[in-house]
């Protein structure tokens, strides 16, 4: 299957590159399914999102005014997760660590319940054709929510989450004040996540990971500002899980060309190639693979090395 993904890289054949199994372990639910895809459940074209956006306030700004107007209840949900399941089994992806925000339950009337039966639905419907599992989403916004942060802690004991992630303003709260929800996670035996270090920060890359106890960590490319960080983050096997066309759409890249994801690759740093949000980003695994060759970031070989590790970590979890 190497020497397949290798020609197939070198002779832009898609079809192939898509036959090779993958991960995408970066990967939000709400936003996981292609645009077309939503447009045409509506019957209506939507706004497309800007070739570039002011950083993470630009995507929420085009996602809250543009997306989840039509998208934002039980139907819509589970129509985009449906749909982005069939998309990544067709892209190749035999592991998927899709992001369920815990303020999706709300879209239910059995709440958390209700969420859980529908995850626990999916993961025994696609069962055969690719291993689903599911990550507990929580917001740095929520943090002093009570409410929610209850719910968090009852989506970990339901069983059905094995990973857990932060995300949204990386100023909206201290990994200090999510510790309790992650060492209750580590308990549950969850995969620990969060989002930092996407734009700035390098020195906050390792203190989250440090007092939250991570397992990886979503995007953390600003880690090249910092032999050190990249240092430790290679030492102690802490895995990036990059998203190449979010980052340069969002800015925190100027082109793909230059994606810091090379140096974090040199210096030993384990990465993997996500989508993050292919309704707004529309990339697949794929095609980030494919972009990053285009680019001249990697070679195939690397590229492959890459996609290699990320099974093999999958396989060890």
């Amino acid at each position: 299957m190497s020497d397949n993904f290798i020609k197939a890289l070198i002779s832009d054949d898609l079809k192939k590159i898509k036959a090779a199994p993958k991960t995408d372990v970066h990967n939000h639910a709400m936003f996981s399914t292609r645009l077309a895809n939503v447009e045409r459940w509506l019957g209506k074209e939507l706004t497309i999102p800007p070739m570039k956006m002011n950083g993470l306030e630009g995507m929420l700004e085009y996602a809250g005014s543009a997306l989840m107007p039509h998208i934002r209840h039980q139907q819509g949900f589970e129509f985009i997760v449906k749909n982005a399941i069939d998309e990544a089994i067709q892209d190749g992806v035999i592991m998927l660590e899709m992001s369920f925000d815990i303020r999706i339950s709300d879209f239910y009337a059995e709440g958390l319940t209700g969420l859980c039966t529908y995850i626990d639905g999916l993961i025994h419907r696609y069962r055969s054709d690719i291993d689903l599992r599911p990550e507990l989403g929580f917001a740095r916004g929520c943090a002093d929510d009570e409410r929610l942060l209850n719910l968090a802690e009852n989506a970990i004991e339901s069983g059905v989450f094995k990973s857990i992630d932060l995300y949204s303003h990386q100023e909206a709260c201290q990994p200090e004040d999510v510790k309790p929800l992650y060492v209750k996670a580590r308990a549950a035996n969850m995969k620990l996540k969060a989002h930092v270090g996407e734009f700035t920060g390098a020195e906050e890359i390792r203190r989250t990971a440090e007092i939250l106890e991570l397992d990886e960590v979503q995007h953390g490319i600003a880690a090249t500002t910092s032999n050190e960080v990249m240092h430790w983050l290679a030492k102690n096997k802490i895995q990036l899980n990059v998203c190449p066309t979010s980052n340069v759409m969002l800015r925190s890249v100027e082109k793909l060309a230059c994606h810091p994801i090379r140096i974090l690759y040199d210096n030993g740093v384990p990465v993997t190639i996500n989508t993050d949000d292919l309704m707004i980003f529309g990339q697949s695994v794929s095609e980030e693979y494919r972009n990053l060759y285009r680019a001249g970031v990697f070679n195939p070989q690397e590229l492959d090395e890459i996609r290699r590790a990320s099974l093999c970590n999958t396989n060890s979890n």
